[in-house]
């Protein structure tokens, strides 16, 4: 067993459920160990001004209880210290003023990153501190093995559901639309999973656009298809959602342009993040998207009632399902009994589980040297869980426009002729 003495914990990007069950069994097990344990509030926020002063020792007392609430009681923040050799080498002097010689990680792709550089930089300068790495997102966007989750997923689906679900009874009983853009940055895992257990109206996923941009009003003429076709049904009400990674499919330009193009008050600004990720968080897309349905749909002369909601950060910080409380426990003592591995001397590494067993796999292997990222696990849209999904949900297909009774009463309904119907949305199933 590799020696260790001193162990930090720190927790970088977004939250997700189940944070503190990873800090708790990573305490626990490294304290059984005769390790002391620290942790480092508020990620890398501190360290990279060489202020060491939030750091404290963590206790089995004070982790006590804390695996089945959400959160993270070491705070988190998107402090990036690989931007500046200056930001990184304080972060090596704090770490080394404490006498710290392995540090567990918990965070997304990005925070994957500043471990690994941590890990590397310490080695260069023959001062090697152990490092891993526990991936954590509700994005579940990270490529972990078969069916295996990232931490924090299930839980934000399960809480997601619950909400949308009870936005569904309301949009029956209103007879309105609501629009729900749920968090997803670059796949479309947790709008699929939320839009498909709770049997959404509609759901779109960036992953079904073969085109690298689309425009806003693609995305209008989908829902506009679903609202046709539920309204033909005589059922003039429904729930899409949408996965803001959309934004991203949309493309930055197209997104300024349909911003500006319209006399509506401003839908928030274009910025980005440390890690130079833009921050989807500050664009009002369901507005946008509401909005630009209301123009389209006078056009047809149809009155819809729209809410836009976003979903995401009220799923975050959920105490975690018994699934995720599980899930954590192993990852946090997988985490502890890496470092304390002969493999620990040789790589750092980002931490899973395959069957049951701990897959330690070193940065190298995870990390693209391009990107510096974690390849993207996107939503197989080949796949029967897709195809499934796809199956109940409201959308033109193409048997609308193969079949001319049917063509002709959803064009009727717009009070169009089937070839002008076919003109105006047969290109959405193409």
């Amino acid at each position: 067993m590799s020696i260790i003495k001193k162990l930090a914990l720190v927790v970088g990007g977004g939250p997700a459920p189940g944070i503190n069950g990873v800090i708790s069994a990573v305490t626990i097990q490294a304290l059984h160990n005769h390790i002391e344990v620290f942790g480092i509030q508020d990620g890398y926020r501190h360290l990279v001004k060489g202020v060491g002063d939030y750091i404290r020792p963590l206790t089995e007392e004070s982790v006590r209880g804390i695996f089945t609430k959400g959160g993270s009681i070491l705070g988190t923040a998107r402090a990036n210290p690989t931007k500046d050799p200056v930001h990184m080498a304080n972060v090596l002097k704090v770490l080394r003023e404490r006498d710290i010689d392995a540090l567990v990680s918990i965070g997304g792709d990005d925070t994957a990153y500043t471990a690994s550089q941590i890990y590397k930089t310490a080695k260069d300068q023959k001062k090697p501190i152990k490092v891993v790495h526990v991936p954590k997102t509700i994005d579940n966007d990270l490529p972990l093995g078969p069916s295996q989750p990232t931490f924090g997923f299930e839980t934000a689906r399960h809480v997601g559901v619950q909400m949308v679900r009870n936005l569904e009874e309301d949009a029956r009983t209103t007879s309105r639309w609501y629009i729900i853009v749920s968090m997803g940055r670059a796949a479309g895992h947790l709008a699929l999973g939320i839009g498909k257990a709770a049997a959404a109206t509609l759901t779109i996923i960036p992953e079904e656009f073969s085109t690298e941009h689309i425009r806003i009003n693609h995305l209008c003429d989908l829902i506009i298809g679903s609202i046709v076709k539920r309204s033909w049904q005589k059922a003039p009400y429904g729930l899409v959602v949408l996965a803001e990674g959309l934004m991203e499919t949309v493309g930055e330009q197209n997104l300024l342009e349909a911003m500006t193009a319209t006399d509506s008050p401003g839908y928030g600004k274009i910025i980005r993040d440390p890690f130079g990720n833009l921050r989807l968080g500050e664009i009002e897309f369901g507005r946008l998207i509401k909005d630009r349905l209301l123009d389209r749909l006078k056009e047809l002369e149809l009155k819809i009632d729209f809410i836009d909601k976003d979903l995401g950060y009220e799923l975050r910080c959920a105490d975690p399902i018994p699934f995720d409380v599980e899930y954590t426990r192993d990852l946090g003592y997988g985490a502890v009994k890496f470092l304390r591995s002969p493999q620990a001397e040789e790589y750092g590494a980002v931490v899973s589980l395959a069957d049951g067993k701990l897959d330690p796999k070193p940065f190298e292997k995870m990390l693209d040297s391009k990107t510096n990222r974690m390849a993207t696990r996107i939503v197989n849209v080949k796949g029967e869980g897709y195809e499934c999904a796809r199956r109940y949900m409201t959308r033109l297909e193409p048997y609308d426009f193969e079949t001319p009774p049917r063509l002709k009463s959803l064009a009727d309904f717009l009070k169009m002729t089937p070839e002008a119907f076919r003109e105006r949305f047969e290109y959405l199933v193409k």
